[in-house]
């Protein structure tokens, strides 16, 4: 089990809990065939894949993956909201989308 730091948002406030990931994806890249997109692509979090993965895939409950990732079950469920939303879009606009990893994975 590796851990990912997510960044700060703005300014102000704390910087945010570390979340772990129990395995890293093995791509990085996915790109629509055809890409008739000239827009940037859309960017996953490492962690926003875990969530997604955990609720989505697994079948978990939001408290089973609040467990395993370490955070509270509303920052779980902010992850999933956001996650989805990037894919539809990726996905209605046919955007790229990237998964960002940190240096050391």
């Amino acid at each position: 089990m590796s851990w990912c730091c997510r960044r700060k948002r703005g300014k102000f406030g704390r910087n945010p809990k570390p979340v772990a990931i129990r395995s890293i994806p093995p791509i990085s890249v996915l790109k629509p065939e055809p890409c008739w997109s000239e827009k940037e692509p859309i960017y996953l979090d490492l962690a926003e894949v875990e969530a997604l993965k955990l609720i989505d895939i697994e079948k978990l409950s939001f408290r089973e993956a609040e467990q395993i990732m370490g955070v509270s079950r509303a920052t779980v469920w902010r992850l999933v909201n956001s996650a989805r939303e990037k894919i539809a879009k990726a996905i209605v606009e046919g955007r790229e989308v990237k998964i960002t990893k940190p240096e050391n994975a």
